[in-house]
């Protein structure tokens, strides 16, 4: 048994952290302390709870000594395992990112990555990581530090650049989506059963929600070849990729989509998009597949509003106090995250692993800028995590991913200098800001700015938070 020290920052949530303990007790050989955190206590110490019930489950494989922490720097203190899951600010500044754009005609599918809604969250974000990665520096350097907070690209940006020497990347579960999608055209095309995502081989690079598969294949048979017939087939119906889910399911779930996008995007480009079309659609002109709501129904996915999203974080709350209390049964199942199957590799208890990672780019992709964050595979390791080289993407298809990758850049650097001109420049340039005049570029990212002010404020002071 290996005995190691997780601290969860963000220990209070009300998903992540649940799907990382489920996943913890039904592991073997892996055993210690989770360290909780969290600027909300009484969430941080309902999780406590719940994992002292997930403790006396029948299924229980390995028991965890759950503790709550109030500073971050006594749950940091010597630990191996370092992450990070934050919402930052709440949903009330998420409803200015997301809704008020569309005062502009400019709608958001999700609005937490790029868009003017991503740009508004890195804002919030990218000062709190700059005290993480201070914080891991002085409390555990030599930890392995994993991100799971979004916008994921300049989150890991931030910890690399104020601790260089930091160990960290960036999980993120869209590509294995792209992979449950691709299980599917061979269960259809081969009439075969479905097979595992572990059993489709893909090459894949970008920025996170817009990477790419350049290449695919299960068991040597090119998937590629199988795609153009299988998208002949469901292009106007969709098909939903998701386990327990009926291809139309994706009708009455906000979360879910038919793919059509990324069917679509294939047919154009002859390479498969590796995100789900949700996310997608915000890396490209408005135009394109998010024009207004009638584009959203043609294209067959959903804008999520903010007020679901308050919704079913009340239901998880209740929830939560509900499991805490007992008074609703734990039922434990393995998820199919990899973030604990990545630990044993890095700790070296099972063979080197290979998958998606968001690091600083070394020359895995040469298309894209150095040191700018980019998704690629990566081989986890004893201790090591080494950035796999991936295939050129289509000279087409790079431009619109180096767009993106230089407006992230952009925005980090105008965060970190809290130059708001900058910031207005990295907004501007978004693809989903392409139809904007600049005076109404301008009045919508002031009225942003002063809806997200007071988490703004102990970061930036009034002169930077108004635009020359």
């Amino acid at each position: 048994m290996k005995t190691i020290k997780i601290a969860y920052i963000g220990g209070g949530s009300k998903m992540w952290a649940r799907v990382f303990m489920n996943d913890l007790a039904l592991t073997e050989g892996l055993g210690g302390e989770i360290a909780l955190y969290d600027i909300d206590f009484e969430a941080a110490e309902l999780n406590r709870r719940i994992g002292e019930k997930i403790n006396a489950c029948n299924d229980t494989i390995t028991k965890w000594d759950y503790k709550v922490y109030p500073d971050i720097g006594s749950a940091l203190d010597g630990a191996d395992f370092v992450i990070c899951s934050i919402l930052p600010g709440t949903f009330d500044e998420m409803e200015y990112d997301v809704h008020l754009p569309e005062k502009y005609g400019i709608y958001q599918s999700v609005g937490d990555t790029v868009g003017p809604g991503g740009v508004l969250r890195a804002m919030r974000t990218v000062p709190i990581y700059e005290g993480f990665a201070k914080a891991i520096k002085k409390y555990c350097p030599d930890a392995w530090v994993i991100n799971l907070t979004n916008p994921m690209t300049a989150c890991t940006k931030t910890l690399y650049d104020v601790f260089p020497e930091i160990k960290a990347f960036g999980c993120c579960h869209e590509v294995f989506h792209a992979q449950e999608f691709l299980c599917c055209v061979v269960s259809d095309m081969l009439v075969i059963p479905r097979p595992s995502r572990q059993e489709i081989n893909i090459d894949a690079c970008g920025v996170n929600h817009f990477t790419w598969i350049t290449e695919a294949n299960y068991k040597g048979t090119d998937l590629f070849s199988l795609l153009p017939a299988f998208i002949d087939k469901y292009y106007e119906s969709g098909y939903c990729e998701r386990e327990g889910v009926a291809p139309d399911g994706f009708k009455n779930d906000p979360f879910l989509y038919g793919n059509k996008v990324k069917m679509d995007l294939f047919r154009r480009f002859g390479i498969l998009a590796a995100a789900g079309d949700r996310h997608l659609v915000e890396f490209m002109n408005s135009a394109w597949y998010i024009k207004d709501k009638a584009s959203v129904d043609k294209w067959l996915y959903h804008l999520t509003e903010v007020s679901y999203r308050k919704k079913d974080m009340a239901e998880k709350i209740a929830r939560s106090h509900r499991l805490a209390d007992g008074t609703e049964s734990i039922s434990l199942n393995r998820s199919d995250e990899e973030v604990v199957e990545l630990m044993k590799a890095l700790l070296g208890l099972i063979p080197p692993k290979v998958s998606n990672a968001n690091v600083p780019n070394v020359g895995q992709m040469p298309q894209m800028p150095l040191g700018s964050v980019v998704e690629t595979n990566c081989v986890f390791s004893h201790n090591s995590l080494k950035p796999i080289t991936s295939r050129k993407l289509p000279e087409d298809v790079s431009a619109l991913v180096l767009r993106n990758a230089l407006n992230i850049e952009n925005t980090y650097y105008g965060i970190k200098n809290r130059d708001l001109n900058r910031l207005f420049e990295a907004f501007i340039a978004q693809p989903l800001c392409s139809a904007l005049s600049i005076t109404e570029a301008r009045e919508l990212f002031s009225s942003m700015v002063d809806g997200t002010r007071y988490y703004l404020e102990p970061w930036f002071s009034d002169k930077e938070l108004t635009l020359c």
